[in-house]
């Protein structure tokens, strides 16, 4: 992909690393298999796009990390997810400091529950998934769920000039979610 995006269009500017499965499993019920699929995916996938499209970044590009308030909430059956995206946030931070000599920003998005359809792919049943959002919903302070254009305006701003001076931040958009944690 690099050498596509390279061929295309020479030098990049903004790198949003986006790729994430949830797949939900219980303390006690966590299968090495689940394990290996959600930190391969949602922390080691996005380390190595940084890593692959960090020689073709421009010094002042802006790289902006999909992560989840589930890094914070100890919802259950998140524990392996929550811990991929908590590290995410811990190498954003990290990366932030790093590249900072290249005036290279580097910023998390922590999305609360999105209308997306990655809640399907668990395979859960619909019935369960219903039951999981209404539950969800109800402890949105908000009382909706987000939008792709939530977050994808909050992305196009941190990817802007108007975020120069943001670096190593990550930031909630969650309807206010985090502020009502998820204890049962």
């Amino acid at each position: 992909m690099v050498k596509q995006v390279t061929s295309e269009f020479g030098q990049l500017n903004i790198l949003f690393v986006n790729a994430g499965v949830f797949i939900p499993a219980p303390v006690g019920q966590i299968t090495e298999n689940v394990y290996d699929d959600l930190m391969d995916i949602n922390f080691k996938g996005a380390v190595f796009t940084v890593e692959k499209f960090l020689p073709i970044l421009m010094d002042g590009a802006s790289i902006i990390n999909l992560s989840s308030i589930n890094a914070y909430t100890g919802m259950p059956n998140t524990a392996i997810y929550a811990a991929s995206k908590a590290a995410m946030n811990s190498y954003t931070r990290t990366t932030a400091s790093e590249l900072a000599p290249r005036k290279i920003r580097v910023n998390a998005v922590n999305p609360g529950p999105v209308a997306t359809p990655i809640f399907e792919k668990t395979g859960m049943p619909e019935e369960q998934l219903n039951d999981f959002a209404a539950a969800m919903q109800s402890r949105i302070p908000l009382k909706r769920f987000g939008q792709p254009e939530d977050i994808a305006n909050l992305v196009a701003f941190l990817a802007s000039d108007d975020a120069s001076f943001i670096t190593g931040g990550e930031y909630n958009i969650d309807g206010g979610m985090n502020i009502n944690p998820l204890l049962s």
